[in-house]
């Protein structure tokens, strides 16, 4: 390997970084959303503490939105060091 080949990225590995890291997103979306789920059941179960699972329930939903945010992100961040590895050959 010469120096020049150490000095410009390996767009296949990020890719495959990326790819990862959207899997990730996609299951904290998943879990997250299941939590939420629990929760509103819970809150309808246990009238006396529902409030504190309605609040648990919100946060579980802005979780899960924060974590399909992500996911789309680092899509669109693979799909960028796809265009790359093209262009390197």
């Amino acid at each position: 390997m010469s120096c020049e080949d150490q000095s410009q990225p390996d767009y296949h590995k990020k890719e495959k970084h990326h790819k990862h890291m959207e899997h990730l997103g996609k299951l904290g979306a998943v879990a997250a959303g299941a939590y939420a789920l629990h929760e509103k059941h819970k809150a309808k179960k246990d009238p006396e503490n529902a409030h504190h699972h309605k609040i648990k329930q919100e946060i579980a939903t802005t979780i899960a939105i924060g974590s399909v945010g992500f996911a789309i992100h680092e899509k669109h961040e693979k799909k960028d060091a796809k265009k790359e590895a093209k262009k390197q050959g």
